[in-house]
């Protein structure tokens, strides 16, 4: 679901347009993600050896992602067939694990349709753009815009989490008032054993 978007039309799509100027396909961000890591840095505007760590474990989790992910047959044929021209715009960093489990998934997608362009952008790079695109209140991450190429305009967003894991989150939050290290180590294995079906379905509503 949508949260209301706080600026006007004209405004957002400028600020969309230039996240697009500045963005980087798939490849180029790994790439950057790894040249910043040998570097011993993260992606974004806040540097911590935490930081870096987590980036370290998603390139890792990303690569192993592109190499085993399988597509159901039937969504793949839906992405292949669908009569789409759209920029699909990701807000991200490389040290969330939210994102290196989700972006393979978006990816391969997106490889599916030449009407789906995949564009990756730093979230701390466009705040203004972010903060339209909030999740509860929060800046959270990754956060994809279905932009409409031809008529500019937001088709919908999806994001940070895949429909399932974001009613896991809830439904500890609700009990427990936040997530803990536990939860989130649960979390990524539910990751590993749904093994992006959830989220290929949950993006096949956005077609």
């Amino acid at each position: 679901m949508k949260e209301p978007l706080t600026l006007n039309v004209e405004v957002l799509n400028t600020l969309i347009e230039q996240g697009i100027q500045d963005s980087y396909s798939y490849t180029e961000y790994k790439k950057l993600v790894s040249d910043l890591l040998a570097e011993g840095k993260a992606t974004g505007h806040e540097q911590s050896e935490a930081l870096t760590d987590y980036s370290m474990l998603n390139d890792r989790r990303m690569k192993r992602l592109d190499k085993t992910l399988k597509i159901d047959e039937s969504i793949k044929e839906a992405f292949a067939n669908a009569d789409t021209k759209v920029t699909w715009l990701v807000l991200t960093e490389g040290w969330c694990g939210d994102a290196a489990q989700s972006l393979p998934v978006i990816n391969k997608l997106a490889e599916l349709n030449n009407g789906i362009d995949l564009k990756i952008v730093s979230r701390d790079d466009h705040d203004e753009l972010m903060s339209n695109f909030l999740t509860n209140g929060g800046k959270a991450i990754p956060k994809l815009i279905v932009y409409d190429n031809e008529n500019k305009e937001v088709l919908n967003s999806w994001g940070p989490r895949p429909s399932i894991a974001t009613k896991m989150v809830n439904d500890y939050k609700a009990e427990h008032g936040g997530l803990d290290p536990q939860f989130k180590e649960d979390l990524q294995v539910w990751y590993n054993k749904n093994k992006g079906e959830n989220i290929a379905v949950d993006l096949l509503e956005l077609l």
